[in-house]
Protein backbone atom coordinates (compact mmCIF):
# COMPACT_ATOMS: atom_id res chain seq x y z
CA UNK A 1 0.00 0.00 0.00
CA UNK A 2 1.68 3.16 -1.23
CA UNK A 3 0.05 5.43 1.35
CA UNK A 4 0.74 3.31 4.42
CA UNK A 5 3.96 5.11 5.42
CA UNK A 6 2.26 8.48 4.98
CA UNK A 7 -0.67 7.37 7.14
CA UNK A 8 1.72 6.21 9.88
CA UNK A 9 3.54 9.55 9.68
CA UNK A 10 0.32 11.55 10.06
CA UNK A 11 -0.84 9.39 12.99
CA UNK A 12 2.54 9.81 14.71
CA UNK A 13 2.19 13.60 14.49
CA UNK A 14 -1.33 13.46 15.95
CA UNK A 15 -0.31 11.16 18.81
CA UNK A 16 2.79 13.24 19.53
CA UNK A 17 0.71 16.41 19.53
CA UNK A 18 -1.81 14.95 21.96
CA UNK A 19 0.95 13.75 24.28
CA UNK A 20 2.64 17.14 24.13
CA UNK A 21 -0.53 18.84 25.30
CA UNK A 22 -0.96 16.40 28.19
CA UNK A 23 2.60 15.87 29.39
CA UNK A 24 4.69 18.42 31.33
CA UNK A 25 7.48 20.29 29.55
CA UNK A 26 10.39 18.10 28.47
CA UNK A 27 13.83 18.98 29.82
CA UNK A 28 16.50 20.23 27.45
CA UNK A 29 18.70 17.25 28.33
CA UNK A 30 16.07 14.75 27.23
CA UNK A 31 15.39 16.73 24.04
CA UNK A 32 19.08 16.83 23.17
CA UNK A 33 19.70 13.13 23.85
CA UNK A 34 16.67 11.92 21.92
CA UNK A 35 17.46 14.15 18.95
CA UNK A 36 21.06 12.88 18.92
CA UNK A 37 19.80 9.30 18.96
CA UNK A 38 17.42 10.01 16.08
CA UNK A 39 20.22 11.73 14.17
CA UNK A 40 22.45 8.68 14.53
CA UNK A 41 19.64 6.34 13.49
CA UNK A 42 18.86 8.43 10.41
CA UNK A 43 22.56 8.45 9.46
CA UNK A 44 22.73 4.64 9.72
CA UNK A 45 19.57 4.35 7.59
CA UNK A 46 21.17 6.58 4.96
CA UNK A 47 24.34 4.46 4.90
CA UNK A 48 22.38 1.23 4.38
CA UNK A 49 20.47 2.86 1.52
CA UNK A 50 23.59 4.31 -0.10
CA UNK A 51 25.24 0.88 -0.19
CA UNK A 52 22.41 -0.64 -2.27
CA UNK A 53 24.02 0.34 -5.58
CA UNK A 54 27.13 -1.20 -7.12
CA UNK A 55 27.35 1.60 -9.71
CA UNK A 56 29.10 4.16 -7.53
CA UNK A 57 30.13 6.31 -10.50
CA UNK A 58 26.50 6.76 -11.52
CA UNK A 59 25.57 7.64 -7.94
CA UNK A 60 28.38 10.20 -7.64
CA UNK A 61 27.52 11.77 -11.00
CA UNK A 62 23.86 12.04 -9.97
CA UNK A 63 24.76 13.77 -6.69
CA UNK A 64 27.24 16.14 -8.36
CA UNK A 65 25.01 17.11 -11.29
CA UNK A 66 21.92 17.29 -9.10
CA UNK A 67 23.78 19.42 -6.56
CA UNK A 68 24.89 21.84 -9.28
CA UNK A 69 21.32 22.15 -10.57
CA UNK A 70 20.01 22.64 -7.03
CA UNK A 71 22.56 25.37 -6.34
CA UNK A 72 21.71 27.14 -9.59
CA UNK A 73 17.99 26.94 -8.72
CA UNK A 74 18.78 27.93 -5.10
CA UNK A 75 16.26 25.42 -3.80
CA UNK A 76 17.35 25.67 -0.17
CA UNK A 77 17.17 29.47 -0.27
CA UNK A 78 13.77 29.49 -1.96
CA UNK A 79 12.37 27.04 0.59
CA UNK A 80 13.65 29.37 3.29
CA UNK A 81 11.91 32.28 1.56
CA UNK A 82 8.69 30.25 1.46
CA UNK A 83 8.97 29.64 5.18
CA UNK A 84 9.63 33.31 5.89
CA UNK A 85 6.65 34.32 3.75
CA UNK A 86 4.29 31.92 5.52
CA UNK A 87 5.60 33.07 8.88
CA UNK A 88 5.01 36.72 7.94
CA UNK A 89 1.43 35.92 6.96
CA UNK A 90 0.96 34.07 10.22
CA UNK A 91 2.25 36.99 12.27
CA UNK A 92 0.05 39.42 10.35
CA UNK A 93 -3.22 37.49 10.41
CA UNK A 94 -2.96 34.65 12.89
CA UNK A 95 -1.19 35.77 16.04
CA UNK A 96 -3.14 35.76 19.24
CA UNK A 97 -3.99 39.16 20.65
CA UNK A 98 -2.37 38.46 24.02
CA UNK A 99 0.92 37.40 22.44
CA UNK A 100 0.44 33.69 23.13
CA UNK A 101 0.78 31.05 20.44
CA UNK A 102 -2.23 30.74 18.13
CA UNK A 103 -3.49 27.66 16.32
CA UNK A 104 -2.08 29.03 13.05
CA UNK A 105 1.39 29.37 14.58
CA UNK A 106 1.56 25.70 15.53
CA UNK A 107 0.06 24.66 12.20
CA UNK A 108 2.35 26.76 9.99
CA UNK A 109 5.51 26.11 12.01
CA UNK A 110 5.11 22.33 12.03
CA UNK A 111 3.91 22.16 8.43
CA UNK A 112 7.15 23.85 7.37
CA UNK A 113 9.29 21.53 9.49
CA UNK A 114 7.51 18.29 8.54
CA UNK A 115 6.88 18.98 4.83
CA UNK A 116 10.02 20.86 3.76
CA UNK A 117 12.92 18.44 3.86
CA UNK A 118 14.63 15.59 2.06
CA UNK A 119 12.90 12.82 4.02
CA UNK A 120 9.48 14.29 3.17
CA UNK A 121 10.34 13.74 -0.51
CA UNK A 122 12.41 10.55 -0.29
CA UNK A 123 10.00 8.75 2.04
CA UNK A 124 6.86 8.86 -0.10
CA UNK A 125 8.93 8.26 -3.25
CA UNK A 126 10.22 5.01 -1.74
CA UNK A 127 6.72 4.13 -0.60
CA UNK A 128 5.28 4.68 -4.06
CA UNK A 129 8.05 3.05 -6.09
CA UNK A 130 8.69 -0.12 -4.09
CA UNK A 131 6.24 0.02 -1.17
CA UNK A 132 9.12 0.32 1.29
CA UNK A 133 8.21 2.57 4.20
CA UNK A 134 11.43 2.50 6.23
CA UNK A 135 12.22 6.18 5.60
CA UNK A 136 8.72 7.27 6.58
CA UNK A 137 8.78 5.02 9.66
CA UNK A 138 11.97 6.77 10.74
CA UNK A 139 10.50 10.16 9.86
CA UNK A 140 7.42 9.25 11.91
CA UNK A 141 9.57 8.72 15.00
CA UNK A 142 11.29 12.05 14.43
CA UNK A 143 8.07 13.96 13.71
CA UNK A 144 6.25 12.30 16.59
CA UNK A 145 8.87 13.36 19.10
CA UNK A 146 9.03 16.87 17.65
CA UNK A 147 5.24 17.08 17.93
CA UNK A 148 5.46 16.37 21.65
CA UNK A 149 7.91 19.24 22.05
CA UNK A 150 6.03 21.69 19.81
CA UNK A 151 2.56 20.90 21.15
CA UNK A 152 3.74 21.57 24.69
CA UNK A 153 4.51 25.15 23.64
CA UNK A 154 2.47 25.87 20.47
CA UNK A 155 -0.73 24.03 21.30
CA UNK A 156 -3.33 22.22 19.24
CA UNK A 157 -2.27 23.73 15.89
CA UNK A 158 0.58 21.20 15.79
CA UNK A 159 -1.93 18.37 15.38
CA UNK A 160 -3.52 19.97 12.30
CA UNK A 161 -0.15 19.91 10.51
CA UNK A 162 -0.75 16.16 10.09
CA UNK A 163 -3.25 17.07 7.36
CA UNK A 164 -0.58 18.93 5.38
CA UNK A 165 1.83 16.02 5.75
CA UNK A 166 -0.76 13.50 4.60
CA UNK A 167 -1.77 15.53 1.54
CA UNK A 168 1.73 16.40 0.35
CA UNK A 169 3.35 13.02 0.94
CA UNK A 170 0.27 11.21 -0.33
CA UNK A 171 0.42 13.03 -3.66
CA UNK A 172 4.13 12.19 -4.03
CA UNK A 173 3.57 8.51 -3.17
CA UNK A 174 0.67 8.13 -5.62
CA UNK A 175 2.61 10.00 -8.30
CA UNK A 176 5.57 7.66 -7.82
CA UNK A 177 3.22 4.68 -8.19
CA UNK A 178 2.00 6.01 -11.55
CA UNK A 179 5.60 6.56 -12.70
CA UNK A 180 6.45 2.98 -11.74
CA UNK A 181 3.71 1.72 -14.07
CA UNK A 182 5.36 3.45 -17.06
CA UNK A 183 8.55 1.32 -16.99
CA UNK A 184 9.32 -2.36 -17.37
CA UNK A 185 9.99 -4.24 -14.16
CA UNK A 186 13.66 -4.73 -15.05
CA UNK A 187 14.23 -1.02 -15.70
CA UNK A 188 12.20 -0.10 -12.64
CA UNK A 189 14.29 -2.38 -10.40
CA UNK A 190 17.53 -0.74 -11.56
CA UNK A 191 16.01 2.73 -11.26
CA UNK A 192 14.84 2.07 -7.71
CA UNK A 193 18.30 0.87 -6.69
CA UNK A 194 19.95 4.02 -8.03
CA UNK A 195 17.34 6.36 -6.54
CA UNK A 196 17.63 4.55 -3.22
CA UNK A 197 21.43 4.88 -3.21
CA UNK A 198 21.34 8.58 -4.08
CA UNK A 199 18.54 9.12 -1.58
CA UNK A 200 20.67 7.39 1.05
CA UNK A 201 23.39 9.99 0.61
CA UNK A 202 20.82 12.73 1.10
CA UNK A 203 19.46 11.00 4.22
CA UNK A 204 23.01 10.89 5.61
CA UNK A 205 23.07 14.66 5.09
CA UNK A 206 19.84 14.97 7.07
CA UNK A 207 21.38 12.96 9.90
CA UNK A 208 24.49 15.13 9.93
CA UNK A 209 22.30 18.24 10.09
CA UNK A 210 20.34 16.85 13.03
CA UNK A 211 23.59 15.99 14.81
CA UNK A 212 24.75 19.56 14.08
CA UNK A 213 28.10 18.32 12.83
CA UNK A 214 27.98 20.55 9.74
CA UNK A 215 25.20 22.37 7.90
CA UNK A 216 24.57 20.57 4.62
CA UNK A 217 22.23 22.07 2.02
CA UNK A 218 20.38 18.81 1.46
CA UNK A 219 17.47 20.47 -0.34
CA UNK A 220 19.86 21.68 -3.04
CA UNK A 221 20.74 18.04 -3.74
CA UNK A 222 17.14 16.92 -4.32
CA UNK A 223 17.49 17.18 -8.16
CA UNK A 224 19.99 14.30 -7.84
CA UNK A 225 17.01 11.97 -7.42
CA UNK A 226 15.67 13.04 -10.82
CA UNK A 227 19.12 12.70 -12.40
CA UNK A 228 19.46 9.16 -10.99
CA UNK A 229 16.06 8.20 -12.42
CA UNK A 230 16.81 9.66 -15.85
CA UNK A 231 20.31 8.13 -15.97
CA UNK A 232 19.00 4.56 -15.90
CA UNK A 233 17.03 4.55 -19.20
CA UNK A 234 19.75 6.69 -20.80
CA UNK A 235 22.40 4.19 -19.72
CA UNK A 236 20.32 1.28 -21.04
CA UNK A 237 19.78 3.05 -24.36
CA UNK A 238 23.47 3.87 -24.70
CA UNK A 239 24.50 0.30 -23.84
CA UNK A 240 22.05 -1.09 -26.39
CA UNK A 241 23.39 1.30 -29.04
CA UNK A 242 26.96 0.18 -28.37
CA UNK A 243 25.97 -3.47 -28.57
CA UNK A 244 24.34 -2.92 -31.96
CA UNK A 245 27.32 -0.91 -33.16
CA UNK A 246 29.95 -3.50 -32.19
Amino acid sequence: MALWGTIVNAIAIIIGGLLGMLLPRISEGIKSTVMQGLGLAITVLGITMALKSNQIVLVIMSVVIGGIIGELLRIEYRLGQLGDWLQSIMRKDGSAADGTSSISEGFVTCTLIYCIGAMAILGPLDSGLRHNHDILYTKSLLDGFLSIIFASTLGVGVIFSAVSVFLMQGVIALGATLIAMAFSQASLDVMIVQITAVGGILVIGVGINILQIKKINVANMLPALVIAAIAVPLQEHFTGWLNRLF
